[in-house]
Formats: C-alpha cells, structure tokens, sequence
C-alpha cells in the first residue's frame, strides 16, 4: 500500500461524492464525534439536526472539524479532514434562502434526514419542527489517498 497526499481539487471532489461524515467538536477540552449526513456546494456543507448536545456545543464554540472518508478495501481509500465554522441556519426570512438551499441539496438524497432526525429516546409531540439546519463553511481541508501497490503496478 503507498499514501499520498491529495490535491485540493481531489479533496474537493471526495467531499461533493460523500454523502456522510463524522463531525467533531469541542465543549471546552472534551472533544465530541458524531456522524452527520450532508450535502456540499460552494465551499460550504450543509446539514440538520435535531436540538442536544452537538448543538450546544457548536453554538458554544464554532469551530468545528469534520472526518470525510471513500473507503474502496483496506487498501485502497480515501480521507478528506475539513476545518470549519458552524453557522445556524434559523427560521427567519433573511435566511429563508440559505435554509431552502440547505434542505434542497440534502433531500437529494434518499433519507437524507437520517441520522438527524433520530434521538435515542421518545420525543414530546411539539407542533413545530424542532429541526435546525446549519452549514459549516471550510476553511481548509487536506487529505490522503492510500493505493494498492500491486493494482497501481498492473495498470
């Protein structure tokens, strides 16, 4: 296997083919992971989710980084890490745009709201949707590409 460091249209491109990813934020020194489903269009990527923790922290602290990987065999896969700032997309009509961009991009997709619809326990009945949808704007990513060797060589 060799490893090699991608171009940042190759990351790019990783980034618009993935549809799910793991997002990782900080409440003060304690890191959370969890795994988001989003869509991607200009510099920016696009998500929902309903209200706890993850939010809470990202209203807290902003920063945010998120794991996006294409993963082919054990050999053969790629990994994009994307450094990016939360941005609430609430109900409001100055950003009536931007929330219709997001559920557009996302409803795509097939159960494009799942993970974020789902909590672990029942729910209380409410007569508005408690969904919050958000974009993370990039601010940098990298990534690497791992090959097979013997199928690079065959080619």
């Amino acid at each position: 296997m060799m490893i090699r460091e991608m171009t940042h249209n190759e990351c790019t491109a990783t980034i618009a083919t993935q549809r799910l990813a793991r997002l990782a934020c900080a409440d003060n020194n304690s890191p959370y992971v969890v795994p988001i489903c989003y869509a991607y269009s200009a510099n920016r990527l696009f998500a929902f989710s309903m209200p706890g923790k993850k939010l809470e922290i990202l209203h807290a602290n902003p920063k945010a980084c998120m794991l996006i990987d294409a993963l082919e065999t054990r050999h053969r896969w790629k990994s994009v890490i994307v450094d990016a700032l939360f941005h609430e997309l609430p109900d409001t009509e100055g950003l009536h745009d931007e929330r219709l961009k997001a559920w557009t991009l996302l409803a795509k997709d097939v159960d494009w709201w799942e993970p974020g619809a789902f909590k672990p326990q029942p729910q209380p009945i409410v007569t508005t949707s408690p969904h919050v949808f958000f974009e993370l704007e990039i601010l940098a990513m990298s990534g690497r590409e791992a090959v097979d060797e013997m199928s690079e060589v065959s080619h």
